[in-house]
């Protein structure tokens, strides 16, 4: 009897991609998990799917349905097949709409048919309950911000860094909070300084990505803690599926810890923005509160983070204790993309690029334990 295959498809957070400028958003944890597959002797098919940065979670759960749909149509449809999603981020969201059975994504019942083969949903550092930083965001400064930042983040991460003058200018921006610092103009200034490095085919690309962010930000409202409650209250686990959940939370920029890297002027401006970012995700709301863990679930945190978990700690981006949903897989030291392989590698070669300067400490090690947990997961199924 043939091995039955695995297939896994990553969906991308805000502001994340597929592929873009050449550069493969979910990279080193396709080829981590490949390796995996690969060691075990189990046939493994695994994407990253495209998604609209910072559309609603239904629009990007649509797209995500209909790029699963393409795949297996082009990949040829099997029998025993074990479909996996994993979401980072806002992807995560995606992933539980997509599974929830009888969810109104206003796309055709063949677009949804690979359902039935659903095994597991794991979401990376998602908002389950909320961020304080989306109410932020979705302030007309916020906006043009947001927009900024993502600027920082994909040139960081297709580029290997972004200009200086687009991180004074976010630094800037995220300094004075609710002055809107940047005009359109200026934006569309710092665009042209970074697509200039960029191919004709891979300039239009990136430019159709970011206007999908100045144009549509609608998944930013979704994941204020107040309309999170009312998305819990909505969208229930299908029972024909495992959900786990991956967790991590950045040292307090207060720390001296958290300076150690700052060595060079991008480092210091990256510094100062992870400052604000953490600042803005630590606040809370008694009203609208995050998971409760098990006893289980908090050993598991303070085991791999090193401390007990409060409301306030985060990844710079989401707060830790709304990352759970489901069984908690791995939990350890990491910023937000750090978890997808985006972190300082102190190795040679370096392989992995950070995005901010945190003091996270995640390095190839652990690493490779959060995709051990992983593979160990769908292996399990």
């Amino acid at each position: 009897m043939a091995t039955p295959r695995h297939c896994v498809y990553l969906i991308p957070g805000m502001f994340g991609f597929a592929r873009l400028a050449g550069f493969e958003y979910f990279g080193h944890l396709e080829r981590a998990l490949a390796d995996r597959f690969a060691s075990a002797g189990v046939p493994l098919s695994i994407r990253g799917v495209p998604s609209l940065p910072t559309a609603s979670i239904r629009r990007r759960a649509q797209m995500v349905a209909r790029s699963v749909t393409g795949d297996r149509e082009a990949t040829g449809f099997r029998e025993d097949d074990r479909i996996h999603l994993i979401g980072h981020s806002t992807g995560g969201l995606d992933a539980r709409l997509l599974a929830m059975p009888g969810a109104d994504l206003r796309i055709g019942p063949s677009q949804l048919e690979w359902l039935t083969r659903l095994e597991n949903v794991v979401t990376i550092n998602t908002p389950h309950y909320g961020t304080p930083l989306a109410r932020f965001f979705s302030t007309v400064s916020g906006h043009r911000l947001l927009y900024a930042l993502s600027l920082v983040s994909v040139t960081t991460l297709s580029l290997g860094s972004a200009p200086l003058s687009v991180l004074a200018h976010v630094g800037a921006g995220l300094g004075s909070l609710n002055i809107p610092t940047l005009e359109i103009k200026t934006l569309d200034r710092l665009t042209d300084a970074i697509t200039r490095r960029l191919s004709a085919a891979e300039r239009a690309a990136f430019r159709t990505f970011m206007e999908g962010i100045r144009y549509d930000q609608g998944g930013v409202l979704q994941l204020l803690p107040e309309t999170m409650d009312l998305f819990n209250a909505a969208v229930h686990d299908s029972p024909n599926v495992r959900y786990g959940s991956i967790a991590s939370a950045a040292p307090a920029p207060t720390t001296i810890k958290a300076f150690r890297a700052v060595r060079t002027p991008y480092a210091a401006l990256t510094a100062a923005i992870y400052t604000t970012l953490h600042s803005i995700t630590s606040g809370s709301d008694e009203r609208y509160p995050y998971a409760s863990p098990s006893r289980a679930t908090e050993k598991v945190l303070a085991d791999g983070i090193g401390r007990t978990m409060t409301p306030r700690d985060n990844d710079g981006v989401v707060p830790t204790l709304s990352m759970l949903w489901g069984d908690i897989l791995w939990a350890g030291a990491g910023d937000h993309l750090d978890v997808v392989g985006h972190f300082r590698d102190d190795e040679t070669p370096a392989i992995h690029a950070d995005w901010l300067t945190t003091g996270a400490g995640m390095r190839r090690r652990e690493f490779a334990a959060m995709v051990d947990a992983l593979a160990h997961r769908f292996l399990s199924s």
